[in-house]
């Protein structure tokens, strides 16, 4: 019985030992985390302005761009392996994208609805792919610049493009 005790830890072990040191531990850690704050941020904003995605869609899919890159690089994949993995995670994202804008335009079929939202989850996914391929800084500045986008162009937009224009003059003023 003791011998059947001591396989069952040893295969316990065996299976938890995909991150094999402390360094290893840190930097998986660290970039889980930068990722899942960066997504989180992103989505707050989202939530924030009441669009559909919001946080924790965007942590979700943040992490998971970056667990798709990390564990291949981790078990050694080849850089051709990694950019097979990245195809995948955009055109993944796509359709995650086309669903969010599909959902968007049930109501009004003559408008499109949910680009921006779309746009948002594929850049979330590519904010995760750096953070995942070890390019903190590159996904920070990338959040930074998204969040600009998303915070400030539409003010922007408004100063210089009142809404009765952009409508199309449905708008009396």
């Amino acid at each position: 019985m003791n011998s059947w005790w001591q396989e069952v830890v040893d295969t316990l072990h065996a299976e938890f030992s995909d991150i094999a040191d402390p360094s290893q531990l840190t930097r998986v850690t660290v970039r889980l985390l930068i990722v899942a704050i960066l997504g989180g941020i992103l989505g707050f904003e989202r939530e924030h302005k009441g669009k559909a995605a919001g946080v924790r869609t965007h942590m979700l899919v943040a992490m998971g761009a970056a667990l798709f890159v990390l564990v291949p690089r981790m078990a050694g994949a080849d850089d051709a392996a990694l950019s097979r993995v990245v195809q995948g995670i955009v055109a993944g994202i796509g359709f995650l994208g086309a669903g969010t804008i599909l959902k968007g335009n049930e109501i009004n079929v003559s408008k499109v609805k949910g680009l921006t939202t779309a746009a948002g989850l594929w850049m979330t996914a590519a904010i995760g792919i750096a953070a995942g391929m070890g390019r903190e800084a590159t996904a920070v500045l990338s959040t930074i610049l998204a969040l600009g986008i998303f915070s400030l162009m539409p003010m922007i937009v408004n100063r210089f493009d009142p809404p009765s224009e952009r409508d199309g003059g449905s708008h009396q003023p």
